[in-house]
């Protein structure tokens, strides 16, 4: 009962809009005082700030962020777009194919969706409409693109679940290369799709010649050189992911160097927003760690596992529960908050069931993700709407089919986790 009406608090601040980690980290120093009393209370709170964020796998997390920020300022997206845009554009549908191609390799190397997502739509959307796009189709296939961020290689999002689920943070990232390029072919497909429908909204683009191709095309290969220095390096087995990330950092500053864009206050900039985001998600970190005291002391995590297990019901129709679980919590949280809060008292009973903690982490982070496009939170929707001026009713209405999309593959993944595990599994 103590555990529930925790639960209700925790949902009820985060209601209120009080920030999550300190809506978090609130309700789990009120169930502690409750259930273990206050000397225990302040064990925690002495203990959790140093040892929850004392880890070196950790230290991946504001590198890569830091990596993420240095390639935004290199302006790497724009020569993406415009090296995609230069090889498909001619062909219907061929700047919105850009789009997504230029999105997932961005993706692949910037770490986070609100930031490609951002990026993104200051690049392609106006591009998209001018031409003749829709400006839901336009606006919604970029907010969707840019939750690829959080699959494909170096994800934080992905880290952090690596960190939190105890499994190989390298084996996470890999993971995610194969499911992120699965799901940006499903969104190009759905693109197609919905141009059947109505053509009109899908036009030609413009033709270039072979010298403009080329320029394009050479003017986007720096990203295969930050993309090799990560991805490669953690792939091979001759970099752990911290490691991995200081060489990202290394190669992302070379990148901004040439790119004429360094200087002592754009550099500076950089670093207080990297600092920003890496001490929003330690503020998670601390108060999850305070929260899975609270979870620990009521023990549960084994109670759910024992009850679960119980039910004459297949494995695969708990999932679909568990997945419609992690739907529900992406309309109202964020990404990271309900890793944190679920994965300690979720992954056990996953594996229980037979599936791997890998696979579990892709399945978690796709379902999560859609939160961002779906109301009422839908972060990457307000972004993009803000970023291009558009409404946002017009944005949520256009990514309502990728979402459906996003489902499907989410269902495909749960009937074949193969196509999840080869990859990583390959490595061994």
């Amino acid at each position: 009962m103590t555990a529930l009406l925790i639960v209700l608090l925790l949902l009820v601040l985060i209601l209120v809009r009080v920030p999550v980690s300190f809506a978090i980290l609130g309700a789990g120093i009120v169930g502690i005082a409750l259930v273990s009393g206050p000397s225990v209370l302040d064990g925690v709170m002495q203990t959790a700030p140093a040892t929850s964020v004392m880890s070196f796998s950790l230290s991946a997390v504001p590198l890569f962020i830091l990596m993420a920020h240095l390639i935004m300022l290199s302006g790497l997206l724009d020569s993406l777009f415009d090296a995609t845009r230069a090889v498909v554009g001619r062909i219907r549908g061929g700047t919105a194919v850009a789009s997504i191609a230029a999105g997932t390799a961005f993706a692949s190397v910037s770490g986070s969706s609100t930031a490609a997502a951002a990026t993104l739509a200051q690049t392609s959307t106006v591009k998209m409409i001018d031409e003749g796009y829709s400006p839901k189709m336009a606006g919604g296939s970029v907010a969707v693109v840019g939750t690829l961020a959080a699959m494909i290689p170096p994800s934080i999002i992905l880290v952090f679940y690596a960190i939190t689920a105890e499994v190989s943070v390298g084996d996470q990232l890999v993971a995610g290369f194969v499911p992120g390029l699965i799901i940006a072919l499903s969104l190009i497909a759905t693109m197609y799709i919905s141009m059947i429908r109505n053509p009109q909204n899908v036009p030609h683009g413009e033709k270039a010649s072979w010298a403009e191709k080329g320029r394009a095309i050479v003017s986007a290969l720096p990203l295969v050189f930050v993309f090799l220095a990560v991805v490669g390096s953690i792939y091979l087995g001759v970099a752990t992911a911290t490691e991995a990330a200081a060489l990202g950092c290394v190669a992302a500053l070379i990148l901004v160097t040439s790119k004429g864009k360094f200087s002592l206050s754009a550099i500076g900039k950089t670093l207080v927003e990297s600092t920003k985001t890496t001490a929003m998600i330690f503020a998670i970190i601390v108060g999850a760690h305070v929260f899975g005291h609270f979870l620990t002391e009521t023990r549960v995590t084994p109670a759910i596992v024992a009850w679960v297990g119980g039910l004459a019901l297949p494995a695969v129709v708990i999932m679909l529960f568990i997945a419609m679980l992690y739907l529900i919590l992406g309309f109202f949280m964020d990404q990271i908050a309900i890793i944190a809060l679920t994965v300690p008292v979720v992954l056990p009973l996953a594996v229980e069931l037979g599936y791997d903690p890998v696979w579990f982490g892709i399945f978690v982070v796709l379902l999560a993700e859609i939160g961002l496009v779906t109301p009422p939170m839908g972060l990457n929707v307000f972004v993009v709407a803000k970023s291009s001026g558009q409404r946002v009713e017009d944005v949520f209405r256009g990514a309502a089919p990728y979402v459906g999309a996003m489902l499907l593959i989410a269902l495909v993944f749960l009937i074949f986790p193969a196509l999840v595990l080869w990859l990583p599994n390959s490595m061994h």
